[in-house]
């Protein structure tokens, strides 16, 4: 993996397709949720400060109507722009993130230059030749462990142009790159089990602790990460085997030009003590990430100066000089500059939302929905309201501390325990952020594995099914035992 080509030059082909860009789609999103404004009435609840979580929590039988705020043309314009440094509730700004994305791009761009992955790659796949499909369960778990224990998110897209070329090098796509990145830290946070951003503020936020449940957490956990490595695994047996039943099969070249360039002219090159060391360096670099974000409280700001300060040391010890590291870092963000603008753009689309004072209907809706049912058939039809609701608060966090006080309330009158409340919730909300085009780490990762949107949910589709009816039946399950 070196430097990708750049966009637009002739190499580059032209987009193909019926399908829009992700760009169109939350835009018109976007639009649709500004026309909602001007139907849906607008509504809030009362808040309240809950101690436990040091925030305003929405407060149960508190709903009414409001005075109308409906978003015109202006507000759809300005949604994008406001989306990066609008703040959202308990999520980072959009703005975090997109320059952690561009940071993370000039990293890479100035590894590359010293040609140290691109020889690794190499040298990694002679030697893993006949066994390269065994790292597609080896990765999921580790992208399942950050998952199931702080959420691994936004963190994921530093990886994405580190694996797929690996995963191209070694006869699949980069879809299954996507896959293994994707659903391997989305399983972790379906069967949540330490997460602080999803099982434990949504404990909070229902008056429990977060090891209520925990047993059936960790068995959705488990049945949830075998099903995505067997899915996967078949998948990307699939495409080793006949190249052309791959879903981008049409965009083969073109990825392996971006992904893999120079690689087979580097097929025999062997690493140098350098850039064993630089290596060495840019795995180290992700293991601090980790380290800082579970135990430090890092966040996009860290993480983007942590990403700055490995390309100069990178930059100065594969002695590449002060113009060429420059450029390296400025083209390698440049890569990534599209992803950065679909994390603003996803962003707007809860801007609207917020502004127009339509989310509290939906949930006020909701909440009148599963009202007086049984059991099994609130446990589950909880289930499918959070699954609705993540479409539009993308964030585990926001949705728990805004849902998770009036539903687990209720959850007392339907005779299930609160702790399966918290465990509907997470499970929804970890399957329905697989594919949300609201949640800008699937768009983003798309985006960065030049994978489109139609073509993911075309690939992921049967997963979720499978994945939703096995939560469902382990939650009416455990209701009835």
């Amino acid at each position: 993996m070196v430097m990708a080509p750049h966009y637009g030059t002739p190499q580059e082909p032209k987009p193909r397709g019926w399908f829009p860009t992700a760009y169109t789609v939350l835009f018109a999103l976007i639009i649709a949720m500004a026309a909602l404004t001007w139907i849906v009435p607008a509504g809030e609840y009362e808040r309240a400060t809950n101690p436990a979580l040091g925030k305003e929590v929405p407060v149960p039988g508190t709903y009414s109507t409001v005075e109308a705020a409906p978003q015109g043309l202006l507000d759809v314009l300005m949604a994008p722009i406001a989306g990066f440094y609008d703040p959202v509730e308990y999520t980072a700004n959009a703005i975090d993130v997109s320059l952690f994305v561009l940071v993370v791009g000039g990293f890479l761009g100035v590894v590359t230059a010293t040609g140290a992955i691109n020889t690794g790659i190499a040298q990694a796949m002679r030697r893993l030749e006949g066994r390269e499909k065994w790292m597609i369960p080896i990765m999921m778990a580790l992208f399942a462990a950050g998952g199931t224990t702080y959420g691994m998110a936004e963190e994921t897209l530093a990886f994405y142009v580190l694996l797929i070329p690996i995963m191209i090098a070694a006869g699949y796509d980069a879809l299954t790159g996507v896959a293994i990145i994707m659903l391997g830290a989305g399983v972790g946070v379906i069967g949540s089990t330490i997460n602080p951003f999803s099982t434990a503020i949504a404990s909070n936020a229902a008056g429990i602790t977060f090891a209520d449940g925990m047993p059936l957490r960790f068995v959705i956990l488990g049945l949830s990460w075998l099903a995505a490595v067997a899915f996967v695994m078949r998948y990307a047996e699939r495409v080793r085997l006949d190249p052309s039943r791959s879903l981008v099969a049409d965009m083969k070249e073109a990825n392996e030009a971006h992904f893999l360039q120079k690689h087979t002219a580097e097929a025999d090159a062997q690493l140098t003590g350098m850039q064993i060391v630089i290596l060495i360096l840019f795995a180290a670099t992700f293991v601090i990430m980790v380290w800082g974000v579970s135990s430090q409280g890092w966040w996009m700001a860290e993480m983007s100066a942590l990403f700055l300060a490995a390309s100069i040391v990178i930059g100065t010890l594969g002695w590449l000089g002060e113009r060429v590291l420059t450029h390296a870092f400025v083209e390698g963000a440049q890569d990534l500059l599209g992803v950065a603008l679909v994390i603003g753009l996803a962003r707007g689309i809860v801007i609207i939302m917020d502004q127009g004072r339509i989310t509290d209907t939906f949930l006020h809706t909701f909440e009148g929905w599963i009202s007086g049912m049984s059991d099994v058939a609130f446990v589950n039809a909880l289930f499918g309201i959070e699954a609705l609701m993540s479409f539009l608060v993308p964030s585990t966090s926001g949705l728990a501390v805004l849902s998770m006080p009036i539903m687990a309330p209720l959850s007392d009158f339907a005779g299930v325990s609160r702790d399966l409340a918290v465990t509907a919730f997470q499970t929804a909300i970890g399957i329905t952020n697989l594919v949300a085009p609201t949640y800008a780490v699937v768009i983003g990762g798309l985006a960065i594995g030049r994978v489109p949107y139609n073509r993911w949910l075309r690939f992921v589709w049967p997963l979720l099914v499978i994945l939703s009816l096995m939560s469902m039946a382990l939650l009416s399950a455990a209701v009835m035992l």
